[in-house]
């Protein structure tokens, strides 16, 4: 049996997280790495201490907003959110981090990647977000999609 790389591994890590979630719509889990150590983690879903989707309904089905507009309008947390929270709640510094995610970050997630200081994304999935795309690139993120 061949050891997986190390792409693959945290790749399968995050899409462990991913199933935490709370989110009724997407699944989505997040890793932030430095030197082959996991820094945080995180998955889309509520803050700590507020219901979840999952036990009352999405707000965002409810009013018919498509995927990947009016992000404001959602009772969770993106996956990517969390981690650098829990990183910044738990005084792990983020900065020359690789950020591995089941999708690629949506611009509100981008610009916190960019000042946290994150030089590589890892992603499996795309996400109906360009201009997530053109900021990273101008921030000279590195972006690879597994």
């Amino acid at each position: 049996m061949a050891r997986p790389s190390w792409n693959e591994y945290f790749a399968e890590i995050t899409a462990l997280v991913a199933m935490r979630s709370t989110c009724t719509r997407r699944k989505v889990g997040a890793i932030l790495v430095r030197d082959k150590r996991i820094l945080a983690t995180g998955y889309n879903g509520a803050p700590s201490g507020v219901s979840h989707c999952i036990d009352v309904g999405c707000l965002r089905d409810q009013l018919k907003i498509p995927s990947g507009q009016r992000h404001e309008l959602c009772r969770g947390l993106h996956a990517e959110q969390n981690a650098l929270i829990q990183g910044a709640r738990y005084g792990v510094a983020m900065d020359g981090a690789d950020l591995y995610c089941t999708t690629l970050p949506c611009i509100i997630c981008t610009k916190m990647i960019i000042n946290a200081g994150i030089k590589r994304v890892y992603y499996k999935e795309g996400y109906a977000d360009d201009l997530s795309l053109g900021m990273m690139e101008e921030a000279k993120i590195e972006l690879i999609r597994l």
